[in-house]
């Protein structure tokens, strides 16, 4: 029968990596999270545009994980140094973290599915040159869908609203839709699901929506032509007439949002705030967001490790009695003792054995080289052999036979 156990081994391996790298950037978003709301509160609680802006710092958090300083950094090693043994070792802790992930994603994605499948089935109706789906359900509108989005308003809003009031709701949602919004609120589901062990990322969920809905809001009052009072009293219209229709109906969970009363009151205390903006400089601030966070970006990449670093160093350990020790890791001196090639190792006996005796080597003695690692510690398609003590050639040829196939080393090049 053919042998699956490297399936087991791979994917043990590949949760202890990214177990490791996924940990840190956790331990990164509750720093972060703190720091945007913080800013939120104290600096920008009037500045509509920053307060969005500062989101998108989020962008950063996956890719921390295989920064050089936790391995580098004396103080980062001596705070972080258990967690990384700790995932590196404890299997179950990192399986345990994986099915967490899993869960997490199918609460998450399995919600927006159901809400897809059920906008799939609702009455189409032609508003402002497009077609809006219709609900029974008594909810706030909202629009479903990535590449193909799909504006939902409840059928007691189309029955009470005029032509204006109802473009002015598919004007909003529209604008939601031109400024990315939708894929905003995917990205961070995506890192509620991949850091889930940071449950603040959904309790400040509202937060960030309510950052997108005054984005847009501003947005729509001055793109539309109308004055703040105007698009404050359809919301208000809204307010008035999902409360007097809702007694008796479930709360309904939708994809923009669970847009409760108490937060539609906070919109409309922003409307009446609101102030007209200049068009270049909030496009002058995204601009710059976009080349903090793109300079941010490259100075992470220029300071973590690659995918794979080829390992130049010979490790020469000792199995007795049951039991392994490093002798010697990337000590300059085993270099000039041994060289390999494809298919054998070339070893300087007389000096070889000089540096077994001296380090008392009494048990086997195994040669391991070759091969590459992703991070610190986590080595793959290293090559190893057996060097028998007691050789009085010149050079030893010792063949060996590779451990790990291309496609395999291939694979794990690549993840």
């Amino acid at each position: 029968m053919p042998d699956w156990s490297w399936i087991g081994s791979l994917l043990d391996f590949c949760a202890a990596y990214y177990t490791t790298q996924l940990v840190r950037c956790a331990a990164f978003s509750f720093l972060l999270l703190g720091l945007v709301m913080l800013l939120r509160k104290m600096l920008f609680s009037e500045r509509t545009f920053l307060r969005g802006l500062l989101w998108s710092s989020f962008l950063l958090i996956p890719f921390l994980g295989k920064l050089k300083l936790f391995y580098e950094n004396k103080a980062v090693v001596r705070i972080t140094g258990r967690i990384t043994h700790g995932t590196m070792t404890c299997l179950w802790a990192d399986r345990i973290y994986m099915a967490g992930i899993l869960i997490a994603a199918v609460c998450i994605f399995g919600k927006r599915l159901r809400l897809r499948k059920s906008v799939a089935g609702m009455e189409k109706v032609s508003l402002d040159n497009m077609q809006v789906r219709i609900t029974d359900v008594n909810v706030t509108p909202f629009t479903v869908g990535l590449f193909a989005p799909k504006i939902v308003i409840p059928k007691v809003m189309l029955e009470s609203y005029s032509r204006e009031e109802l473009r002015s709701v598919i004007q909003h949602e529209r604008t939601h839709i031109r400024l990315g919004h939708l894929w905003f609120g995917l990205a961070w589901d995506v890192l509620r699901c991949l850091l889930w062990v940071n449950p603040f990322l959904t309790v400040c969920q509202k937060q960030f929506r309510a950052d997108m809905e005054d984005i847009c809001d501003r947005v729509c009052i001055q793109g539309s032509g109308r004055t703040a009072h105007e698009y404050g009293m359809v919301l208000l219209k809204t307010l008035k007439l999902l409360s007097s229709k809702s007694e008796g109906t479930p709360p309904a969970v939708t994809y923009a949002g669970e847009r409760e009363f108490a937060d539609m009151k906070r919109r409309m205390g922003e409307i009446a705030g609101f102030r007209p903006y200049h068009k270049r400089t909030c496009a002058g601030m995204a601009a710059a967001a976009a080349l903090v966070i793109a300079a941010l970006m490259l100075a992470v990449h220029t300071h973590s490790y690659v995918k794979c670093n080829k390992d130049e160093n010979i490790l020469i350990y000792e199995y007795a009695d049951g039991e392994s020790t490093v002798i010697s890791n990337n000590d300059s001196s085993t270099q000039q003792m041994i060289s390999y090639d494809d298919s054998y190792v070339y070893v300087d006996s007389e000096a070889f054995e000089d540096f077994c005796m001296k380090n008392n080597a009494d048990g086997d003695v195994f040669i391991v080289f070759g091969g590459f690692h992703k991070l610190p510690g986590f080595f793959c398609g290293g090559e190893s052999c057996l060097y028998e003590t007691g050789s009085d050639a010149g050079v030893v040829k010792i063949p060996y036979e590779r451990q790990m196939s291309d496609w395999m080393a291939a694979l794990l090049k690549i993840l």
